[in-house]
């Protein structure tokens, strides 16, 4: 069970300075629009966390109808299903911070990413991971034993960022049932300009050795991680971290996972 509390707090005070502006073909105002700071967190989404964004924007703009809220970097069209850390561990950890995104509120680009209308939208992205990762760990057996009032407990802690009331709920998902560990570890690596790669791995082998981070990425990306050591022009992040390769992957998806309760792992060049 995850029982280090000030790495899980660490954790969850993670932020990313993050600068926005308005896509320059949709002012419609005179007055230039000024740029829009946050603090975004790592572990919760960027259309949960941007209303404050909308409204200063709105302002720029005639009231006309508009499309949904999206956000680029660089060009790139973000998917909001991605929690804030992975977009940024992914798309922008070798940059200059804050982290430079352009708002839109026109022309979805509904080919590259998931509508999201409201944030019920978001809720039901977020459980069905949770649920989806508590059958790889435990045969959906804790989700399923939950009452509905946990689960909202869960979405509520997430969306208000309220610690103590997330893990409140959130260590009975990440206990070990009858003192065993994790059936599989649910875990998505990602590559930029690929698919997440997801697949099923066991935190301990058939001897009872404790599998680690470079047991993972050797069997899964065998060609970039051959010998279970890190690479000098790859670097692997964890929540904006680089953890070593000898980490035993049971802690880290108790200690490191997102509040989907998935470990996501981003592989990208060093430069």
């Amino acid at each position: 069970m995850a029982d280090d509390r000030e790495v899980l707090r660490e954790v969850w005070e993670g932020r990313i300075p993050a600068c926005f502006d308005l896509s320059p073909d949709e002012v419609t105002s005179v007055e230039t629009p000024d740029p829009y700071f946050l603090l975004l967190p790592r572990l919760s989404y960027l259309t949960l966390v941007t209303e404050k964004v909308q409204r200063h924007f709105k302002k720029y703009r005639e009231s006309v109808d508009t499309d949904e809220i999206w956000f680029d970097f660089e060009g790139q069209p973000l998917k909001w299903h991605y929690p804030v850390g992975v977009l940024y561990d992914l798309l922008a950890s070798s940059g200059t911070l804050p982290w430079k995104l352009t708002v839109h509120f026109k022309s979805y680009p509904e080919q590259e990413i998931l509508h999201c209308r409201d944030k019920e939208v978001i809720e039901a992205h977020y459980m069905s991971c949770v649920k989806e990762a508590d059958v790889l760990k435990h045969r959906g057996i804790v989700i399923n034993n939950m009452q509905r009032r946990d689960h909202k407990q869960l979405w509520s802690g997430l969306q208000n960022d309220k610690f103590d009331q997330f893990w409140t709920t959130n260590r009975k998902l990440m206990e070990h049932q009858n003192e065993e560990p994790f059936r599989y570890v649910p875990f998505k690596i990602y590559e930029p300009d690929k698919m997440y790669l997801q697949r099923l791995f066991k935190p301990y082998s058939e001897e009872g050795e404790p599998l680690t981070l470079g047991h993972l990425l050797k069997e899964f990306l065998p060609d970039t991680f051959p010998d279970r050591e890190s690479v000098e022009a790859v670097k692997v992040l964890v929540q904006g971290t680089e953890p070593p390769f000898d980490t035993p992957i049971q802690w880290l998806s108790e200690h490191l996972s997102h509040p989907d309760n998935f470990l996501h792992i981003c592989v990208v060049n060093r430069t």
